[in-house]
């Protein structure tokens, strides 16, 4: 067995926690401090493309500015040599224990107090970037973290758009940038994402907490995106009797196809699905409520 690399002398990379198209995330070792870290590495034969590691590096800035326990941190960035003297960035961010929601999601849905509850969350984390000027453009179950105390974290902004940065949602080849299934009309369209993108992906996200799949399913990424420009998903209720009127209001706004007619704000989004989540039955209230004050 090889022994584990170590990057910038500090850094040791330990086993593979996912892969993606643009880079590959180890858990790691801060041999100076002494502590777990999770170290992503950009894939080598992205390294050679400076737009990419611009972009790169602009995640790293960009959630470095969003101080929030919803958010995942970043502690260090980087540059390693490989043995083919390719320069190889890196970012070392905060370790987050626990699962993803996509992992949550393979035994189906979630009960309605606990995807309440990782909903305000991930509505949370997206108030204070939204506040920051920070679109993620890329909100979906395996973005999203439950660590063992219950807890969201929203991580990968690898994709995000800051400021000025004029939005597209297309990399320079026309590739769309995000997943089909969580995808806004506007992106679809090859538009510019502002917060209300966000907020359709994120009303993408409760639809599957609450029902074990996405809005709009297909063959293939194309037929997806045209049903996310074209129709409406099938309401919440038909797929679980006990979900309320107000809930699938709430659905219903969050993934209008005009971004006018959306929620204007996380916050905004966060308070209708609580007023909805309160119209259900005592039993469901409660734990409801307990499960968002937890």
């Amino acid at each position: 067995m090889n022994s584990p690399r170590v990057l910038g002398g500090r850094y040791e990379l330990r086993e593979v926690l996912g892969r993606g198209g643009m880079a590959v995330v180890h858990l790691g070792r801060d041999l100076r401090l002494g502590r777990q870290v999770a170290v992503k590495v950009l894939h080598a034969d992205l390294a050679r493309d400076p737009l990419v590691r611009s972009r790169f590096r602009r995640e790293a800035q960009t959630v470095a500015v969003l101080d929030d326990p919803r958010i995942v941190s970043v502690h260090d960035v980087g540059e390693h040599v490989d043995d083919g003297g390719a320069v190889i960035p890196f970012i070392v961010m905060e370790h987050v224990a626990g699962q993803s929601l996509r992992a949550r999601l393979r035994d189906g849905a979630l009960a309605l107090d606990e995807a309440v509850a990782h909903q305000v969350g991930v509505l949370s984390a997206l108030e204070i970037s939204h506040r920051a000027g920070v679109i993620h453009r890329d909100i979906k179950p395996a973005n999203v973290m439950v660590t063992p105390e219950g807890r969201i974290k929203v991580v990968d902004f690898g994709i995000a758009r800051v400021g000025g940065d004029p939005g597209s949602t297309a990399d320079r080849t026309g590739v769309l940038l995000g997943t089909a299934a969580y995808l806004s009309p506007e992106q679809v369209r090859g538009g510019t994402a502002d917060a209300r993108s966000d907020l359709y992906s994120a009303g993408c996200l409760l639809y599957e907490l609450l029902t074990g799949r996405p809005p709009f399913v297909g063959d293939d990424a194309l037929a997806v995106a045209y049903q996310h420009v074209h129709e409406n998903p099938v309401p919440v209720s038909a797929h679980r009797r006990e979900v309320a009127p107000a809930l699938d209001a709430v659905l219903r706004r969050a993934l209008a196809k005009d971004p006018g007619t959306r929620f204007p704000s996380a916050r905004s989004f966060r308070e209708a699905l609580l007023s909805a989540a309160r119209s259900m039955t005592p039993a469901d209230d409660a734990r409801t409520t307990a499960a968002v004050a937890a």
